[in-house]
């Protein structure tokens, strides 16, 4: 027995993380299987030839058993939790194989499809209803297949509970969880996370969004629904920090009471300590959502085009260090940790630049998602990523091999499942099933 156990709020805003509610049982924990048995009574659906379960999940160099007690339970995403998970075949794919892979629909995924990721002010009104609307269901529809992962000490496995979660704070915890500093021979590292300051930074955020975006297809039950963008190049303000799209604020950031927003509360609000888990998960206790752009005197612009230009000039995916300091690195660059023009000053721009102008919950990065600005600025970096793998033709093949915890080319992304590799998700928007409009010349 490894100390974890299913506890379940009555809250719908519960904590979120990606793991699936069948593999949280007692009995999934202690064997470290996560092969659900599908409809026809199979693990994985294998005998309807949907996937099979596979032993050893992680691709990484670490041997078996290596995975030391007082490390993160990331490491090495999903052993800490996981000997087994499903391996989907041909177009299938879900944490059980009961879905189909992003791009394909129907009973037996058979169609594929390409959908279209709009910039929001092309959106007619009818369109933007439905996309707050949408947003709306998922915030506060509790997710049936996920649950997610809080503890009141991260160094005390007898802390650790898994708790319900609605669909869009399932989304919002997989940024938190995936944020929360790396821990190490019980040390914790604060410039380490599994999300940002490396190679991988590009590629999660990506499959964040498609899992989210997939999600709302799945709830609404309706298949073209995609996320809108926000191309915010050269902008003097904040255009749709407006009621008709993502809301007004006053001068102390509260959401005007007539935007789509202002009743949100964003989870793990006031609990960024480092050895926990968002420990306390209920409603009244989580902040409302807030939001001041362009008052910070630091951060009071937003990335121009001639950035997003120069961003693109670099050819190399990342370079060594992997971190915040690497130079001539496309990733760093659109991160916004380097000048874009030159490639070795280090400065804030792009990525960075955006989230702390917009201020508010947005500036905490840790917690930002918790804003729905979130996916329209992330699904302009997407696009701004499709373009660079567009230019220079990428490939899997051209992910930079490294070290790095949880950002190796063959490492799994995580928290996701089934297991995607993080060099997998090199490959241009459309083998995903999406593609982005051409707006404002780009």
């Amino acid at each position: 027995m490894i100390g974890l156990w299913i506890f379940l709020t009555l809250c719908l805003n519960g904590v979120i993380s990606q793991f699936p509610r069948v593999c949280t049982t007692d009995i999934a924990l202690q064997t470290k299987n996560c092969c659900p048995r599908w409809t026809d009574g199979t693990p994985c659906g294998f005998r309807s030839g949907r996937g099979r379960c596979r032993n050893g999940v992680a691709f990484s160099s670490l041997a078996a058993g290596q995975v030391p007690l007082y490390n993160d339970d990331r490491w090495d995403w999903p052993r800490y939790y996981y000997d087994s998970t499903c391996e989907c075949f041909g177009n299938y794919g879900g944490f059980d194989c009961g879905d189909c892979k992003h791009g394909y629909f129907g009973d037996r995924c058979e169609r594929r499809k390409t959908l279209v990721r709009r910039e929001i002010r092309e959106l007619s009104l009818v369109d933007r209803k439905r996309f707050f609307s949408y947003l709306a269901l998922a915030k506060t529809t509790k997710s049936k297949d996920f649950v997610v992962l809080t503890t009141g000490d991260r160094h005390h496995r007898d802390t650790f509970r898994f708790v319900d979660a609605s669909v869009y704070d399932v989304f919002a915890w997989l940024h938190y969880y995936s944020m929360k500093p790396i821990m190490v021979n019980s040390t914790f590292n604060e410039a380490k996370n599994f999300a940002h300051q490396g190679p991988v930074f590009t590629g999660w955020h990506r499959v964040s969004l498609m899992f989210l975006e997939r999600e709302i297809q799945r709830l609404t039950g309706d298949e073209d629904f995609t996320f809108p963008y926000y191309d915010w190049r050269g902008e003097r303000n904040c255009s749709i920090c407006t009621n008709d799209f993502m809301g007004d604020n006053d001068v102390q950031g509260r959401l005007d009471p007539y935007s789509h927003f202002s009743n949100w509360r964003g989870m793990c609000s006031g609990y960024d300590y480092p050895d926990a888990y968002c420990p306390v998960v209920e409603e009244h206790q989580m902040e409302t959502l807030l939001r001041k752009p362009g008052t910070d005197p630091v951060s009071n612009r937003l990335p121009s085009v001639q950035d997003v230009e120069d961003t693109l000039q670099w050819r190399d995916l990342d370079t060594p260090p992997f971190n915040e300091t690497a130079r001539r690195s496309f990733r760093n660059a659109l991160e916004g940790f380097l000048r874009p023009s030159d490639g070795e000053t280090l400065e804030r721009n792009m990525h960075n630049l955006v989230h702390m102008y917009l201020g508010g919950t947005m500036s905490r990065v840790p917690i930002s998602s918790n804003d729905p600005i979130f996916i329209l600025h992330h699904s302009f970096i997407d696009k701004i990523f499709d373009k660079w793998i567009q230019k220079y033709n990428i490939s899997p093949s051209l992910y930079p091999p490294n070290n790095e915890p949880g950002q190796g080319p063959n490492d799994c992304c995580t928290p996701f499942f089934p297991c995607i590799r993080n060099k997998d998700l090199l490959w241009k928007t459309t083998l995903f099933g999406y593609r982005y409009t051409y707006f404002k010349n780009f």
